[in-house]
């Protein structure tokens, strides 16, 4: 066996060669790679007695895709477009192996050698536009080649991995094997190939039949549902080009690749990926995770009914709580409902319904979760029932257990302080519904024990989910920005702007829902009870909309009523037509003066009031990075991806701009618009919240 490179060695087995790939942990297309391949197949281009050869990985899995340990440092040759030029122009016919997932410079890899045989379980993809980019080194001209114009535009626009079979069947597989050893299912066809009982042939001289119809039903079909991304129209176009001879195709395919490059939207879609993994460093990552099977869910609400859900997809066992045999009987058909829709999406096969419906027990007395590792409390957000549940479950939950409130808003020290046990006190504020939303804040309460933070981590993992460290305040990290934002909505309402044309000015934006849809969607009773915790507090001088008063007064709570700021009587929901009456009354209660508004303007305060609440949140410590709070509004507010999330995109406008719009907008309201302490040291000098995320 010869070394051709730190991660690639070369060996020869009579007139057959094995090129090995053991780059861990995914055998990433890093500069070793790159380099022991190009030098492999050198190798075998200079031994005449070498018929055939055989490319596979050692570990779990093919190549799983770039190195992102070289992301923002110098490149270092041969390239990736290089290193497939070299496997496809190889005197010696070589077959890819594949185990585990072949994605993006891994598939391109395979599809660059001469045939493709696939272990079971093994799934391949393209999902470079999920990053801004589209596949450059020869995805986008050799898919078509192998899998035609269609199933290419899909692999590659979808981003979606697509397993053995379905690959097989479209032509990117030669072969499918139910060995699992991939030496000597590698062995075995570069034997095959030699001996003639293998076809091979050369992905570059295979030809594409064009389908104009088809790509211009990709155009539209992007044009639609996704119209600010720039990633899947240059997809479209490189595939296109996939019909001229491939050094042609080739070109285009570098150049579109280049102009992905330097787009800002394939930065912030770096960003995002990034964040993922950024939130899971926190700094109670050494502490041991106590063990948790056994779940006790208090309250079988929508909330309640899809945290159970959640926890039982996780393969856990759950104890759903709740005060009444009527409401438990609600809440476990929600549970039931919801295990029904996680097969139809493919989430939970037919086989396992039986198992975890198995793992569900409903109780009418808290006594029943005695034996739980994990009892979280999900009841309507009253500090006084929390608290009165939190005491109750002080005499019940058995010692080590980790007591978890859902709440929203209110103060997890207080929750924490009805217990004689604060340090198994922890928030986990899961978003609606549960069991499908990716974030998961982590409250840490002033005395929440460092395990019971890491068990809150793992617990996260072991769901799906986004797991976002946050401390204690009114609303955490993602509803306290939410709470300033939701505010200069309010606001620009009062100086002008309608409710439709703040929502349809966000939709443009890139947000799924505008701020006023998603009151209607939530009901505007979650809110009207948040404002009424406020009143006695709230500033004298402060700027306060009546509106969502008047709507909750005549029993409008939005979507479960029929009516709200929309109509929602028909199919599509169209604005309130009693609206405009109650906004007069709202602006002459405020002594404001209405004037037009530009869908721009509302977007600059809309955004400004997030990002300004987001300084603000960094200042106090409730989140530690800004990469944090970019997270939050990722996986839990619908931010566009694109765009990197709040504070990201701050950075796109400049500290220094924003504090000219906030001491602009301070002109008419000082009271809500001040600039943040840490905004004005920002400006000054001349820093980023990217410097700060670098720094934590």
């Amino acid at each position: 066996m010869e070394a051709m490179s730190a991660a690639v060695t070369l060996e020869r087995e009579g007139e057959v060669a094995l090129i090995r790939i053991d780059n861990p942990p995914v055998n990433a297309a890093g500069q070793p790679v790159r380099e022991g391949l190009v030098k492999a197949v050198a190798a075998l281009d200079a031994d005449p007695g070498i018929r055939a050869a055989a490319l596979y990985c050692a570990g779990r899995t093919f190549v799983a895709g770039a190195d992102i340990r070289e992301f923002g440092k110098p490149f270092v040759p041969p390239s990736l477009p290089e290193t497939c030029d070299a496997l496809a122009e190889s005197r010696v016919p070589i077959v890819a192996v594949i185990q585990g997932t072949a994605l993006g410079g891994g598939c391109e890899i395979a599809m660059a050698c001469q045939a493709r045989i696939g272990l079971p379980g093994a799934k391949l993809g393209l999902p470079e536009v999920n990053l801004g980019l589209l596949p450059g080194a020869g995805g986008t001209q050799r898919a078509p080649r192998l899998m035609g114009m269609a199933a290419a535009l899909h692999l590659a626009l979808s981003g979606k991995p697509i397993p053995a079979e379905k690959a097989l069947s479209l032509g990117l597989l030669d072969e499918i094997t139910d060995q699992t050893d991939p030496r000597m299912v590698a062995l075995h066809a570069a034997r095959r190939i030699a001996s003639g009982k293998l076809a091979t042939r050369r992905t570059d001289a295979l030809t594409v039949t064009p389908l104009p119809a088809v790509l211009q039903a990709a155009r539209e079909t992007v044009a639609k549902s996704s119209p600010q991304l720039h990633a899947p129209g240059r997809i479209i176009e490189a595939i296109a080009a996939s019909t001229r001879p491939i050094a042609e195709g080739q070109k285009e395919e570098r150049r579109l690749f280049l102009e992905s490059l330097e787009d800002p939207q394939r930065a912030a879609l770096v960003h995002a990926f990034f964040a993922e993994r950024a939130v899971a460093k926190f700094p109670e990552q050494d502490a041991k995770p106590r063990p948790i099977e056994r779940i006790g869910v208090i309250g079988g609400g929508t909330m309640g009914s899809g945290i159970a859900t959640a926890c039982l997809l996780a393969g856990l066992q759950v104890v759903l709580s709740e005060q009444t045999e009527d409401a438990l009987e609600r809440g476990l058909a929600t549970i039931g409902r919801n295990l029904d829709g996680a097969v139809k999406r493919g989430k939970l096969t037919a086989d396992r319904v039986r198992a975890t419906r198995a793992a569900l027990t409903g109780a009418s007395d808290l006594n029943a979760l005695a034996g739980a590792d994990l009892i979280i409390e999900a009841v309507f957000e009253k500090m006084e029932v929390k608290t009165a549940i939190f005491a109750r479950l002080d005499g019940i939950a058995k010692p080590g257990a980790v007591l978890a409130t859902n709440t929203s808003y209110l103060d997890l020290n207080q929750i924490a302080a009805a217990t004689s046990r604060p340090q198994d006190v922890i928030g986990l504020h899961f978003f609606s519904p549960a069991h499908v939303m990716r974030l998961l804040e982590i409250v840490v309460a002033d005395k929440t024990a460092p395990d019971v933070v890491a068990t809150g981590f793992a617990l996260a993992k072991r769901l799906g989910k986004i797991g976002v460290r946050a401390g204690v305040c009114d609303g955490f990290i993602g509803n306290r920005i939410l709470s300033a934002y939701r505010r200069a909505a309010e606001n620009l309402v009062l100086d002008g702007a309608t409710p439709e044309q703040v929502d349809r000015a966000i939709r443009a934006f890139g947000m799924a829902m505008g701020p006023f849809e998603m009151g209607d969607l939530a009901g505007l009773d979650i809110a009207w009870a948040s404002r009424r915790r406020h009143d006695a507090t709230r500033p004298a001088d402060e700027r306060y909309s009546t509106l969502a008063d008047k709507l909750y007064d005549k029993g409008w709570l939005g979507r479960k009523t029929g009516r709200g700021y929309y109509d929602h009587a028909g199919e599509t929901p169209v604005p309130n037509p009693e609206l405009p009456a109650l906004i007069d009354a709202a602006r002459a209660e405020a002594k404001a003066t209405p004037r037009a508004l530009t869908d721009q303007e509302v977007r600059d305060r809309y955004l400004t009031a997030m990002i300004a609440e987001g300084a603000r949140v960094l200042e106090e410590g409730i989140a530690r990075r800004p990469v944090d709070i970019d997270a939050v509004f990722l996986f839990g507010y619908g931010f566009p991806r694109h765009l990197g999330g709040p504070m990201f995109h701050a950075d796109t406008i400049g500290a220094a701009e924003l504090v000219r719009r906030i001491e602009e907008y301070a002109k008419v309201d000082p009271q809500f618009w001040t600039v943040p302490p840490l905004l004005a040291r920002m400006a000054k000098d001349g820093t980023s919240f990217a410097a700060l995320n670098e720094a934590g």
